[in-house]
């Protein structure tokens, strides 16, 4: 691990614990803990919840956590989990192998291996996987936009080497993240978080890494945010811009003030966290129309 990624895990360590500290799962959430998805013991598990006393099935909201590549879980993620839920989906909240042990594409290949799970299990859980939506920040948004593009552009699932199953991915969220991933492995050259998940060498990855020259008019409709305090705003708009210029629905939107900062979403006290998701959760409710 670089030195750079140390001290970010520190720092992330401390800072979502005291964000979350005295946060509860709401009583009205069914909340499964630990569910086994694949080999790994320390990485493949997920939890899944839904709103009690619900019996049929649900739309799905599966959430990639952020923390460049080398840091979070799915514990740093169940109260936002549970609040999506309580809008009337089932949420997946999973772990996925991290950096720099495990390198890139490692998160996209545990992404592709839940979608597969979720799809060999869905009668022992409310949910509909023809109404999928992913969500992602940061470093969760930049693997959810990736996948997108696996998803609907099947020349780029073969560049990737991933067989993408067949499910209906009906849009994504897409928060404080980074897109074009060449651009930034280029500005990062080879050091801090970016090496940890790539390498010393990225030219190995050839196309792999061209993930925008392979969006189309098919790729998911796509709600897009971010906030005035956040270091990556500036990456939002652009993106949304060229997925309108493929046809693509999308939206775009900077919450808050300078004082709103990077994941504020993911915050449960901060309003304009609640209004984020609330819009993002309007933005899929009409596309589901």
């Amino acid at each position: 691990m670089s030195l750079a990624a140390y001290y970010f895990c520190k720092m992330c360590t401390k800072a979502d614990k005291k964000r979350d500290e005295g946060l509860e799962i709401p009583q009205d959430i069914e909340y499964i803990r630990n569910v086994r998805y694949g080999e790994n013991k320390k990485y493949h598990t997920l939890d899944i919840c839904w709103p009690k006393r619900i019996e049929e099935e649900l739309p799905v909201i599966i959430s990639v956590h952020g923390g460049g590549y080398v840091y979070g879980n799915k514990e740093v993620y169940q109260f936002y989990a549970a609040s999506l839920a309580q809008m009337g989906f089932t949420v997946v909240n999973f772990n996925y192998r991290l950096a720099p042990k495990y390198k890139f594409p490692a998160p996209l290949e545990d992404l592709n291996t839940v979608i597969s799970w979720l799809l060999e299990h869905q009668k022992e859980y409310p949910v509909d996987m023809q109404k999928v939506f992913l969500v992602g920040d940061s470093a969760g948004a930049q693997i959810v936009a990736q996948y997108g593009a696996m998803y609907s552009n099947r020349e780029y699932a073969s560049v990737m080497e991933m067989d993408v199953p067949k499910f209906t991915l009906k849009a994504l969220g897409l928060c404080c993240g980074t897109y074009d991933l060449k651009k930034r492995a280029l500005e990062a050259d080879g050091k801090g978080l970016m090496r940890d998940y790539l390498g010393k060498d990225i030219r190995k990855y050839g196309e792999k890494l061209n993930v925008l020259n392979y969006i189309t008019a098919d790729y998911p409709p796509a709600y897009l945010f971010s906030a005035n305090g956040d270091y990556l705003k500036e990456e939002c708009r652009p993106m949304a811009e060229l997925l309108r210029s493929k046809g693509v629905r999308s939206e775009y939107k900077i919450y808050g003030n300078e004082q709103t900062y990077h994941v504020f979403h993911v915050d449960m006290r901060n309003e304009f966290g609640k209004e984020a998701n609330g819009e993002m959760v309007a933005f899929f409710k009409e596309v589901m129309e």
